[in-house]
């Protein structure tokens, strides 16, 4: 599995963490930056780098950390195909990727520590979409991310 990495300054550390334990786990991870230092930097620049590069198929999957995960999720969500979820445990990051087919995980890194961390892209990565009724309303989701609107049924 291909993984695309991406944060801004409020992110490094746990990006750095993050990388390290999916490569553990086997995975191939592409980092799209921030590469750390003392200036401050724009999560969009990142989060959209990190984003595209699931959107067009060069990676899998996305990991994406900011101060909160808030803006990267908003950014990466403006992107035709991508479905970020902000998660800071363990249980919605499975249930997000079992119900929600998403594809791109946003962290926290002022949120929640190294190891928690750890824990929910475990279970995020670790899980897999159930399809069935789940298809059906990603289907409905990805309507509106094609047309911007939700003919009646």
């Amino acid at each position: 599995m291909k993984i695309a990495f991406a944060c801004d300054h409020g992110g490094f550390e746990l990006k750095r963490e993050l990388i390290s334990h999916a490569e553990a786990r086997g995975c191939e991870c592409v980092d799209f930056g921030y590469d750390g230092g003392a200036k401050r930097v724009d999560y969009p620049e990142y989060g959209y780098l990190a984003a595209k590069a699931v959107r067009d198929g060069e990676c899998d999957l996305g990991v994406l950390v900011c101060g909160t995960g808030v803006g990267m999720s908003l950014t990466a969500n403006k992107m035709k195909g991508i479905r970020a979820v902000v998660c800071s445990e363990p249980f919605t990051a499975k249930l997000s990727r079992q119900h929600n087919d998403s594809n791109v995980l946003a962290l926290g890194g002022r949120v929640v520590g190294p190891d928690l961390a750890k824990m929910i892209l475990d279970s995020w990565l670790d899980a897999t979409f159930e399809g069935g009724r789940h298809a059906e309303r990603i289907g409905m989701v990805m309507e509106i991310d094609e047309t911007g609107e939700l003919r009646d049924r």
